[in-house]
């Protein structure tokens, strides 16, 4: 019987196991944006996971939004990540990075020259960042013009290229979480009136052009794309998100991808209050393979491969706090505990001094 431990082919990319390391920003890059030697070991230390989708990493210098996030445009970073993909697969593992541009969730102290960061609508979110030394409220952004959608386009474009030449084994398009492809998709965020806003066609655009790109440059089946239908992160909805994402989903199928990963719920909000919404529908549109993230266990996730509801289960907090978890869930042996305090900062602390099981 397939279960968590069954081997899986996403694509081009083999996975020993159906654990999948959710991507989680974790702020311990380097000077000038630039993956360090901690961050090779701690995604080192989680290699046994059948595949590591990386933190979110900016495609281009405006796709800042938080301090210390590791970019994937400069020749420093990816010497940087280098580093990083090769002590994974020395260890085993396999690892895709994850394409990323914050759109409005930033602010004029991370952009190049104090500009207003870029949106699909000049819409300020609520809210504040934190910018590195303290916390400012949202500004209003840039919309941007139809003539500058080209050149972001491009971004991801040479963002995938760096990403296959720094030893990825593949990238996911971050699609999700009220960043800026998602800010195209939701009706919320995006009140354009050119070819890329109005009807769920054309706010799905962006997205469709940007996955055609990387597919023709990196091929398909090394490529990507993650959702996240309904989560309320960063100051957005939908009118119609069942509508939205049916149709997202069925345009995706046309790409023959490596893998759909889909941020079910809201991101650490238990399951009871998750908004309305029918994955399942989601999944019998969809053609290839299904990642399911969100409130996962083990038990939860061995029912879910078992019974066809998902091809892996991503797991975020369970492996940052367990780098052995494939281990620990084969041994039915107890969980660390995240320490929600070093989440984003502290270092090794929180980061990669989780103990191991012993033997």
């Amino acid at each position: 019987m397939t279960d968590l431990f069954s081997p899986l082919r996403l694509g081009a990319i083999e996975l020993a196991n159906r654990v999948v390391m959710s991507p989680l920003t974790r702020c311990r890059a380097g000077a000038g944006n630039v993956p360090t030697d901690l961050m090779a070991e701690y995604y080192r230390q989680r290699a046994s996971a059948g595949l590591i989708i990386t933190e979110a990493s900016p495609v281009c210098p405006e796709g800042h939004g938080y301090p210390r996030t590791p970019g994937i445009y400069t020749t420093e970073q990816l010497a940087g990540w280098k580093k990083v993909t090769h002590a994974v697969h020395d260890a085993g593992g396999k690892i895709v990075s994850q394409l990323w541009h914050v759109g409005r969730i930033s602010h004029p102290d991370f952009q190049p020259g104090g500009v207003a960061p870029v949106a699909p609508s000049a819409l300020r979110p609520a809210g504040q960042v934190f910018t590195g030394q303290e916390m400012k409220d949202f500004v209003t952004p840039h919309a941007l013009e139809t003539g500058e959608i080209s050149g972001l386009i491009a971004s991801y474009i040479q963002a995938a290229r760096n990403a296959m030449e720094a030893g990825f084994d593949g990238v996911e398009i971050h699609a999700g979480n009220g960043y800026l492809i998602d800010q195209f998709l939701r009706s919320s965020t995006n009140q354009r009136t050119d070819a890329y806003g109005g009807s769920t066609e054309n706010r799905a655009r962006l997205l469709l052009e940007i996955v055609d790109g990387v597919c023709a440059a990196i091929g398909s089946e090394r490529v990507g794309v993650r959702l996240s239908p309904v989560t309320p992160f960063n100051d957005l909805h939908d009118e119609n998100p069942q509508e939205t994402f049916e149709y997202v989903t069925l345009q995706l199928n046309a790409f023959n991808l490596a893998f759909l990963d889909l941020l079910q719920g809201m991101g650490g909000a238990p399951k009871e209050k998750w908004l309305p919404f029918d994955y399942e529908r989601l999944h019998s549109l969809y053609s290839g393979k299904l990642i399911r993230n969100n409130e996962y266990d083990f038990a939860s996730a061995q029912a879910a491969i078992q019974s066809g509801a998902a091809d892996a289960i991503a797991f975020g907090r369970l492996l940052l706090a367990n780098p052995d978890l494939v281990e620990r869930f084969r041994r039915g042996a107890p969980l660390n505990t995240p320490d929600h305090e070093t989440f984003y900062a502290g270092e090794e602390n929180g980061y990669t001094d989780y103990p191991f099981l012993a033997g």
